[in-house]
């Protein structure tokens, strides 16, 4: 990592249901059509727990129960570098609802079997391995 580049700190969450997980396609920005784990940066003051919680509700308008943090991801992006806490999560069944895209332009519930069909952000391949021990 270079010391001069700026460190953006994010949370991603990994929402599984099933044989599957939530991946969502990015709407804005110089990654737009990219795939990713929702998510997003973490505010001063805030946990990784806390951030991935609220950026869900905030982008999809649902809730989510975080079970465990599954990885720290390190990527050097060209103008930054990232920190994304990764975590495995699932839809909170009492407040069930369905997700809406508030921010992406797709979203798809991925299987081991269509996992890399999607155009996936760097830093998100680097935990597909991770995320496909758990897709039996």
């Amino acid at each position: 990592m270079d010391n001069s580049m700026k460190t953006i700190k994010v949370s991603a969450a990994i929402i599984k249901r099933e044989h599957s997980v939530f991946a969502t396609q990015r709407g804005y920005g110089a990654q737009k059509g990219k795939w990713e784990f929702p998510g997003g940066k973490i505010e001063p003051g805030e946990s990784p727990e806390q951030a991935v919680v609220r950026e869900i509700r905030e982008e999809l308008a649902i809730e989510i129960i975080v079970q465990k943090l599954l990885t720290v991801v390190e990527y050097d992006y060209p103008d930054f570098h990232m920190q994304m806490y990764c975590f495995l999560c699932e839809i909170c069944e009492r407040k069930a609802g369905r997700p809406v895209l508030r921010e992406h332009e797709a979203a798809r519930w991925l299987t081991r079997e269509t996992i890399d069909e999607v155009d996936w952000l760097p830093a998100d391949q680097v935990v597909l391995h991770r995320v496909k021990e758990f897709m039996v």
